[in-house]
C-alpha cells in the first residue's frame, strides 16, 4: 500500500517524482502529493485526493522548481481521503514535510502530547504527528534532520516509511523504516527512494535495501545508513534484472493482459538453475540436508493468491514428502497459537515479500525455533531477510493488482520445496526427482499452448457479463484453482464469485443454483484422476437439472465434459499436479475480460492494493 518516491540530484524533482508515482500507482491508493525544496529554500507543497491526473491539474496552476523533492500516494488508514488528509505533511513553520506508509499505532498518545505543548494539528492522520516531532527535536539537541529522525523513530510504535524533507538541509532526503519496505536507488550524480525499485527503474537498476529500524540519508553523492541508535550499518545492495520496458505496458490495453501473457517466461525463469548434476538447489540455502531431513511437519502460511498457490503445493508436497503439509491464511496463523517446533517447516509466500501478515507469522515461526523457508519475487525484502532459506520467483515486475504471473511461479516455487524436500528425505530417487522436474520444465510450453486459444473464453466472459453471481468448483488440485478462478472475478469485476469443492454441493452450495447462473467447472483429468472424473461429471449433471449454464476446463478430447458443457474450454493434458498451470489461464482471461466488459479498470480495481504491508 501507498507509493513513496524521493529524489536529490540535478534533475528538476517534480518531474522525477510524479513520473515514478505513476509507476507506483499498481500499489493502490486515494490521494497524492508532492513536496519540493524550491531554489530559495521554500518548502513547496501540493497534494490532492483521488487519482494523480487531480494533483496533475493542480500542478498546471503552479511553479515548483527545485532539484530535492519527494511524493506520495496515499491509501487512507487515519482520517478520510480527502485533501486535508493527503500526504506530505508539515511541521508549523513548514520547515518539515514528511510522507508515510503504514501505521502509527501510537500515535493517539503522541498527538495527546503534542496538543497539550499547544501544537495545533489541521488533520486527522497519525502521519502529521511525526512532522511536529521531528520540528520540536530540531528545535531541541537534535544536530541535524537525519539525528532528529532517529530520536523521533525509536519513540514510535507500529509499521512505518517515512521519507523527510527539511528546508535547513536543502540537498538531503532523509528516511526510515520498521515493517514496511523501502529501496534506494543509486545513481551517478543523484539518488533514489521508492517502495519499490518500478519508481526509479527508467534512472539506474543499481539499489539498496534498506533493513529493520535504519535510518538512510541520501545526498548527490551517495548514501548513509544507520540504525536508529546512530551506528553506521550497511545496507543490502543489488541489480535489478529487468528494465523500464518490463514494467510497461508494451502494446496492451492493460498491464494484466501483458502479465497473463508473461507467464510462461515467469514460470521458466522461476524453475531455471534450480537442478544441478540432479541436485534441487535453493537461491539462499541456511538449512543443511540434517535440518531438512527432520522435518515432520510444514506449515504454508500465505494471504490472497499465495494462499491458494500454497494449498496447490501441499498437495505435492504430501505426495512427494509424505510428511503433513497445513496451509493457513497468515493473518490467522499466530493468533491461533499453532504447535511448531524445531522440526517444523514454515514456508512463507509472498510475492513482494513485505506482506505484513506474512512477516508477523514469520517472526512468530522463528520465536517458536521453527525453520523458515521464503517465496518471494522481490530481492532483498524483509521476508527472506528474515528466513532460513529462499526461493526467488523470477515473475519481473507484476503492476496489475490481480496476481497472475506471480501466481504460476508461486505454484512452480512451492512444487519446487517439494521436491527439495523430497530429495532430502530420500523419499524420490534422483531419477524421479529428475522425471518431475522434466516435468515442470515443459509446463511453459503447455502454458503458452492454452495462452494462443483463449478466444473462447472471451466469448463466454462477453455472454456471461451481466450476470450477478459465478459459482466455480473443483476436485483435488482443482479446488484452490476454483478458489483462485472466484478471487480474480470479485477483485477485477465486483462480482459476487464463489469457489467450492464439488463434492460440497450437496451440502449446502447446491442451493445457490438457479436457472441461468454461470458455474465455471475444473474437470479432474479422466487418465490421471478417472474416480474425481466420473464424480465430476455427476455434479456437472446435478446442477445443469437446475438449470445452471455450465462453463467447462477440460483436458483436450475429454467426451465426458464435452457432453456435460454448455461451454466448454479445452486445455493440455498434463500431470495431475501439475494441471494449476494451464486451468487458472482461462479463468484470468474470463475475470479480465468481464472487467473490460463491464467498464472497470482492470489494472486498478477498486479499494485493493498491491502490497499490503500493514495488519
Amino acid at each position: 500500500m501507498c507509493g513513496i518516491v524521493g529524489y536529490v540530484g540535478p534533475r528538476a524533482a517534480l518531474d522525477v517524482v510524479v513520473e515514478g508515482l505513476r509507476r507506483l500507482e499498481y500499489r493502490g491508493y486515494d490521494s497524492a502529493g508532492v513536496a519540493v525544496i524550491g531554489p530559495d529554500g521554500a518548502m513547496q507543497t501540493a497534494k490532492k485526493a483521488g487519482r494523480i491526473e487531480n494533483l496533475d491539474k493542480e500542478l498546471a496552476n503552479r511553479s515548483i522548481a527545485g532539484s530535492t523533492g519527494m511524493g506520495h500516494t496515499r491509501w487512507a488508514t487515519h482520517g478520510a481521503p480527502n485533501d486535508q488528509n493527503a500526504h506530505p505533511h508539515t511541521s508549523t513553520s513548514g520547515r518539515i514535510a514528511v510522507v508515510h506508509n503504514g501505521i502509527i499505532e501510537n500515535y493517539a498518545a503522541l498527538r495527546a502530547e503534542l496538543e497539550a505543548a499547544g501544537v495545533e494539528l489541521v488533520s486527522e492522520t497519525d502521519t502529521e504527528t511525526v512532522a511536529h516531532l521531528v520540528a520540536a527535536e530540531l528545535q531541541g539537541a537534535a544536530e541535524s534532520l537525519a539525528d532528529a529522525v532517529r530520536t523521533v523513530c525509536r519513540r514510535l510504535e507500529g509499521a512505518f516509511t517515512l521519507v523527510f524533507l527539511d528546508t535547513a538541509e536543502p540537498d538531503v532526503v532523509v528516511a526510515a523504516r520498521r515493517n514496511s519496505p523501502l529501496v534506494v536507488g543509486v545513481g551517478d550524480g543523484e539518488m533514489f527512494l521508492g517502495s519499490d525499485v518500478a519508481a526509479f527503474i527508467e534512472f539506474t537498476r543499481e539499489a539498496v535495501e534498506l533493513g529493520q529500524d535504519q535510518v538512510v540519508q541520501i545526498r548527490r553523492d551517495g548514501y548513509t545508513i544507520t540504525d536508529f541508535t546512530g551506528a553506521p550499518v550497511d545496507g543490502n545492495h543489488f541489480h535489478v534484472d529487468w528494465d523500464l520496458a518490463a514494467a510497461e505496458k508494451g502494446g496492451y490495453d492493460y498491464f494484466m493482459l501483458k502479465e497473463i501473457d508473461e507467464q510462461p517466461g515467469a514460470v521458466a525463469d522461476t524453475l531455471r538453475g534450480h537442478l544441478l548434476n540432479g541436485q534441487i538447489v535453493l537461491d539462499e540455502q541456511r538449512l543443511d540436508a540434517q535440518e531438512l531431513r527432520d522435518v515432520d511437519k510444514v506449515f504454508v502460511v500465505a494471504c490472497g493468491s499465495s494462499f491458494h498457490a500454497g494449498l496447490i503445493g501441499k498437495q505435492a508436497i504430501e505426495h512427494w514428502t509424505r510428511v503433513p503439509v497445513e496451509v493457513e491464511l497468515a493473518s490467522e496463523f499466530r493468533y491461533r497459537d499453532p504447535v511448531l517446533d524445531r522440526q517444523t517447516l514454515v514456508v512463507a509466500i509472498s510475492q513482494s515479500g513485505e506482506t505484513a501478515d506474512t512477516l508477523e507469522a514469520v517472526r512468530y515461526a522463528r520465536t517458536q525455533r521453527a525453520k523458515v523457508l521464503a517465496i518471494c519475487n522481490t530481492n532483498g525484502a524483509q521476508i527472506p531477510r528474515e528466513s532460513d532459506a529462499v526461493l526467488y520467483t523470477h515473475a519481473g515486475p507484476e503492476i496489475g493488482v490481480a496476481s497472475t504471473k506471480a501466481f504460476l511461479a508461486q505454484i512452480a516455487a512451492v512444487e519446487l520445496v517439494g521436491l527439495a524436500l523430497a530429495q532430502a528425505r530420500g523419499t524420490k530417487y534422483v531419477d524421479e526427482i529428475q522425471r518431475e522436474f522434466d516435468a515442470l520444465a515443459a509446463i511453459p510450453d503447455q502454458i503458452a499452448r492454452v495462452l494462443e486459444q483463449l478466444d473462447a473464453v472471451r466469448a463466454v466472459a462477453r455472454e456471461i457479463a451481466t450476470s450477478k453471481a459465478v459459482l466455480f468448483l473443483g476436485r483435488h488440485v482443482g479446488y484452490p484453482v476454483a478458489l483462485e478462478g472466484a478471487l480474480k472475478l470479485k477483485e477485477l469485476a465486483y462480482m459476487h464469485a464463489e469457489g467450492f469443492p464439488a463434492g460440497e454441493l450437496k451440502h449446502g452450495p447446491i442451493a445457490l443454483i438457479e436457472d441461468g447462473l454461470p458455474v465455471v467447472v475444473i474437470m479432474p483429468s479422466p487418465i490421471g484422476r478417472p474416480v474425481l472424473h466420473q464424480k465430476m461429471g455427476s455434479n456437472i449433471a446435478e446442477i445443469k437439472a437446475r438449470g445452471a449454464r455450465t462453463i467447462v476446463i477440460a483436458e483436450e478430447g475429454d467426451l465426458v465434459a464435452r457432453s456435460h458443457a454448455d461451454y466448454l474450454i479445452e486445455v493440455p493434458a498434463v500431470p495431475t499436479l501439475l494441471t494449476p498451470f494451464v486451468t487458472t489461464v482461462p479463468l484470468q482471461v474470463l475475470a479480465a475480460e468481464i472487467a473490460q466488459a463491464r467498464g472497470y479498470d482492470v489494472d486498478k480495481p477498486r479499494n485493493l492494493a498491491k502490497s499490503v504491508t500493514v495488519e
